[in-house]
């Protein structure tokens, strides 16, 4: 079974925010610990801070990774001159870094995504140039999805989803790729 913090969750928010608020958090809970409790439970007290250690750490890492805003702007740019069969190379290179087996796909997928001899994912992207998605090319994903029997479908957009768009991949299991995420796939 494969857990899922919830997206809104307090970890789930300071892992997507400045590592400095988690230490922050953690600091100010020691603090109050050491003024608040009698000394006998400041130790235990103390070790409530230690989440907030470990996700300030793993947020400090993340960000240290991540593309500066001018090198995001510049892949992105990049993927929007590329023709087809270039994009596809790049993204095929993005899966296979990711550890993923890439093969062409069928029907509504333009790639396939497997592990262990098994396909995963299909992954949508060829129109990945329009500026405006709308649900049309998820559904003919989320068809090919029900025909090869994946559960897991991936849509490839640099440019924005419609909202009707948005909630069939959110109820079909699509996941989308774009902006930052788009970037870190095709970030060499």
């Amino acid at each position: 079974m494969k857990f899922r913090m919830a997206e809104n969750s307090l970890f789930a928010v300071l892992l997507r925010s400045p590592w400095w608020i988690s230490l922050a958090i953690a600091s100010a809970w020691v603090l109050a610990v050491q003024a608040l409790l009698p000394p006998e439970y400041r130790l235990v007290g103390t070790l409530g801070a230690f989440p907030f250690f470990v996700i300030a750490a793993i947020a400090f890492w993340r960000q240290l990774r991540a593309p500066s805003a001018s090198e995001s702007k510049a892949i992105l740019d990049s993927a929007a001159k590329m023709g087809w069969p270039e994009f596809e190379q790049a993204l095929r290179a993005g899966f296979a870094r990711q550890g993923w087996q890439v093969r062409p796909g069928a029907g509504g997928a333009d790639l396939a995504l497997e592990r262990n001899g098994q396909v995963n994912s299909l992954v949508s992207a060829r129109r990945w140039k329009a500026a405006r998605h709308g649900e049309d090319a998820l559904q003919s994903l989320d068809k090919a999805m029900r025909a090869q029997e994946v559960s897991r479908g991936v849509y490839v957009a640099l440019g924005e989803l419609s909202p009707q768009a948005m909630r069939l991949a959110k109820a079909r299991q699509i996941e989308v790729i774009q902006g930052d995420t788009l970037v870190r796939l095709l970030r060499g």
